[in-house]
């Protein structure tokens, strides 16, 4: 998987193109595992799920880990920059009413690649929902419960 880099260094270059398939990983601050819990991971999700709902991109799988996130989306409305400060601002929100925190969720930035072979959607879809299982945190997909793919 692409490291991911400061902020800064991700803007130089980057593209928003409504119809592309997008790879996008965010990383929380320190990467501390704020998403073992379940509860604030369903908080992003359904911030994931309210940009598809609104016709801002078309999910196609994500993961929520303890500490980031990995979205394969066709992005549709907005770029990608106002994607992720609309998904990392509203769940940062979320979360630090629930957990009753002022503490700062994400780190700067997000990586991003746009996919451009249509086998590679699957093969990225397959990789992304298959973390858990690369970071031991289950034995079957199935059994965590912080992902989704259109497949399913």
């Amino acid at each position: 998987m692409p490291r991911i880099h400061n902020g800064n260094q991700l803007l130089k270059g980057r593209h928003s193109e409504p119809g592309r398939i997008y790879l996008l990983t965010t990383v929380t601050e320190q990467r501390r595992p704020i998403f073992r819990d379940f509860y604030l991971g369903r908080l992003l999700v359904n911030q994931l799920r309210q940009a598809h709902d609104e016709g801002i991109v078309h999910s196609i799988a994500w993961v929520v880990m303890p500490d980031h996130c990995h979205w394969l989306i066709e992005l549709r409305r907005k770029t990608l920059g106002e994607l992720m400060c609309r998904i990392k601002s509203r769940s940062s929100v979320a979360v630090n009413q629930t957990a009753q925190s002022r503490a700062r969720l994400w780190q700067k930035g997000y990586h991003d690649r746009a996919l451009r072979r249509e086998e590679d959607l699957k093969a990225t879809a397959r990789y992304i929902i298959k973390n858990p299982i690369r970071a031991q945190l289950t034995t079957r997909i199935g059994d965590y419960p912080l992902w989704d793919a259109c497949w399913v």
